[in-house]
């Protein structure tokens, strides 16, 4: 141990080389533990000093309490901003999805028509609905199909599932299709379990089939099939129309009231298939003779009129006395 000495310096006695204050601080902390360790009688002192020191200790836990704030504010806008950003990438997730169902729907259709269209034998063509006439009267389809690819007017149109209608109209790029139930509109079907043939025409409500000229004797059931008929040649034969759903024979009537619907999926699709006829001759041939009837007859040319013919001069040898 190092003995007393005088700092030259400060001219203070130091023991052991600490100074005497540090010493007797130390031994007043010692005393002050020994005392409370003992009993409670620093408490109160212990409050005294920690009330009197509680506005040094409040400002100085203001930076840390600062920091907190910020960094509780910083969380929240960094959650905010988090939170918008899901909401987008779901609301993106959502729109996806459901585009993907319809795709899904659109895929499923599209093999059936696929599937529907290589079992034929007859020359097939996909073509899409573009536009559909909004005239509740007029049941009528746009197609991205035209002369370019061959298609005709008087072809037959169908779906996976029945007899759509016939192209109406034809340019280079496009077409215009009349539906089968167009009240214009008119197809020679065959009942199925009979062989009975008639003529199938649109009610005009887009949803039915009327059989106007079915004697009332005629053997035909509620849920007969009705198919195409080779009559005309415009319609492949045996390919589904409709299906008979009301028979209704009023007294002293001619004829009966027969109502079918049709086979087509009509409106909820967006794809058909053009068949190729295999008599295209023979409609070209009878829509050429169809367009000469509606023609206006032409005015007829007036015979030229008949005029005297001058006599010849005579000559001087006639002009002799």
């Amino acid at each position: 141990m190092h003995g007393n000495y005088v700092d030259p310096d400060s001219g203070q006695v130091r023991v052991g080389g600490l100074g005497l204050p540090t010493l007797l601080l130390m031994l007043l902390s010692m005393g002050l533990v020994f005392a409370d360790h003992q009993g409670d009688h620093l408490i109160t002192v212990r409050e005294g000093v920690a009330t009197a020191l509680a506005p040094l200790v409040w400002v100085a836990q203001t930076p840390v309490r600062a920091g907190f704030v910020a960094d509780r504010l910083q969380s929240r806008e960094s959650l905010e901003a988090e939170n918008h950003e899901l909401q987008s990438t779901l609301l993106r997730l959502q729109a996806r999805l459901q585009r993907l169902e319809s795709i899904e729907a659109e895929n499923e259709r599209l093999r059936v028509l696929l599937a529907s269209s290589e079992a034929l034998e007859e020359k097939v063509l996909i073509a899409e609905i573009i536009d559909i006439n909004q005239d509740p009267y007029r049941h009528q389809i746009t197609l991205n199909k035209g002369r370019r690819e061959g298609v005709y007017r008087g072809q037959a149109l169908i779906d996976a599932y029945g007899v759509l209608g016939q192209v109406l109209e034809v340019s280079y790029r496009h077409s215009r299709a009349i539906l089968i139930t167009d009240p214009d509109h008119g197809i020679p079907v065959e009942v199925n379990r009979t062989g009975l043939q008639t003529i199938a025409v649109g009610s005009g409500d887009g949803a039915g089939l009327r059989l106007p000229f079915l004697p009332t004797n005629v053997d035909i059931r509620e849920g007969d099939l009705l198919v195409s008929s080779p009559l005309g040649g415009r319609f492949p034969p045996g390919y589904p129309v409709g299906r008979v759903h009301s028979l209704r024979n009023t007294p002293g009537a001619h004829f009966l009231e027969a109502r079918a619907h049709p086979s087509a999926q009509l409106n909820q699709g967006r794809q058909a298939l053009l068949v190729w006829a295999e008599s295209l001759d023979n409609i070209e041939a009878e829509d050429a003779a169809v367009e000469a009837a509606d023609a206006p007859p032409a005015s007829p040319t007036p015979a030229p009129s008949a005029s005297p013919t001058p006599s010849p001069a005579p000559t001087p040898a006639e002009k002799r006395p």
